[in-house]
Parts: structure tokens; sequence; C-alpha cells
């Protein structure tokens, strides 16, 4: 902003100015007999006065037919009472969690909604909404066995890499691979 008034952008706008304002008187001299700035009218001017005009063409007024708007019922949509709820009712203890403090505090609905984020879907709906949830549902009720496979790349390199080059290996607590 300290840089909008110096003399050298002071210049630069005259110029601009200047320069748009010649583009526009010769695009007028060049185009002003194609596109005349007021237009004329077909009717020739009529030198007299009328005297007594003649009265406009008498026309038939006519109203459109009155149609009566029906009545729209509200439709009201109600579930069969057979029908489960989408989802499992939140537990008491979670939702003492709502009414209690201010979520600036991290109380409040911030815990409440991070709370009920902690819980996956199958905690919190018996069966699975989407169809995207059908490939992890019920998941955690498998065991799931995680061994390092001995043929897999870690052990691969292990034998041929470090063996080969001299390199010892020596792995730590905090290594990944194993």
């Amino acid at each position: 902003m300290r840089n909008l008034l110096t003399t050298q952008d002071q210049n630069f706008y005259r110029e601009l100015i200047l320069k748009e304002a010649y583009t526009r008187l010769t695009w007028k001299m060049k185009y002003s007999e194609e596109y005349p700035n007021t237009f004329t009218t077909r009717r020739p001017k009529s030198i007299g006065v009328f005297i007594n005009p003649p009265p406009p063409p008498a026309r038939k007024l006519t109203l459109p037919p009155v149609v009566q708007k029906q009545e729209k019922k509200p439709v009201i949509v109600l579930r069969p009472l057979s029908e489960a709820p989408l989802m499992r009712p939140v537990t008491p203890q979670i939702k003492a969690d709502l009414y209690q403090g201010l979520s600036n505090e991290g109380k409040g609905r911030h815990l409440y909604l991070r709370k009920r984020a902690q819980k996956g879907p199958e905690e919190k709906f018996d069966y699975p909404i989407l169809s995207s949830w059908d490939y992890g549902w019920r998941l955690g009720d498998y065991e799931i066995d995680c061994r390092t496979p001995a043929s897999g790349r870690s052990g691969i390199v292990r034998s041929t890499f470090y063996t080969r080059n001299g390199i010892f290996n020596i792995p730590t607590g905090t290594d990944q691979l194993g």
C-alpha cells in the first residue's frame, strides 16, 4: 500500500488513461457511420400536429379463468413399528458428557463427539448401512495373526545383503522390519 502513489505510478495511470481515450476516439472516427450513437425512427416525422388524434383501437378486456387451487396435504412418512432404528442409542455416560462444560474447554459437545468417534461403526449400528461397510464388518471377531513371514523381503535382505558384504545385522528394539 505504501508504493501506490509514487510519481512513477501516477505517470503510468495518466498515460494509461490518455491511451484509452485516444483509442476510443480513433474507433469512433473509424466506425461512427456504422454504429451511430442515436438511432433514427423508421417513421418520418410529421410536420403538422394532430388536432384530434385518432382513438386507440378498442380491445376487449378478457380475464383469465379462475382456477381453484387444490389444497396440498402434507405428506407424513411413518416408519413401521417393526423396523429397528438405524443407530443404537448413546450410552448414558457419554450422553451426560454432552451437557457438562463448554466446547472451548474441550468438554461438552467437543468431548461427546470425540468419544463417539472413538467407537467403530460396529458398536454404533446393528447392521452395515453402507455397502462399503460390508468389507470390514465384524472384522474384529477374527483373530489377526501378524507375524513376519520367513520368506518376506526383510528375510531376503538379511540373508543376501548383510552376509555378502560383511555388514553385521544387529536389529534394535525400535526397528520396524525386524
